[in-house]
């Protein structure tokens, strides 16, 4: 591989892990959801999956904004 291809292949993984994040924080809060309202999983649901909802917001939110920052060239001060 050439240094360009090699350099858009690194772009490119990181863009499919940034929205790959997105997707996981998103699935995360529809199974936290189920959990937490409905007695598909636990009858009469757990309240369990409140905080679940709230770390699955985290994720989908902060994630991408998270692996940006680590991934900026250079690095901020």
């Amino acid at each position: 591989m050439t240094p360009e291809e090699q350099d858009e292949a690194l772009w490119r993984n990181r863009f499919i892990m940034i929205n790959l994040v997105r997707l996981g924080g998103t699935a995360v809060v529809l199974f936290a959801l189920l959990l937490w309202q409905t007695s598909r999983i636990v009858e009469g649901g757990s309240i369990l999956g409140f905080p679940l909802a709230l770390a699955g917001l985290v994720m989908s939110f902060f994630g991408p904004n998270y692996l940006a920052a680590q991934w900026r060239t250079p690095p901020r001060p």
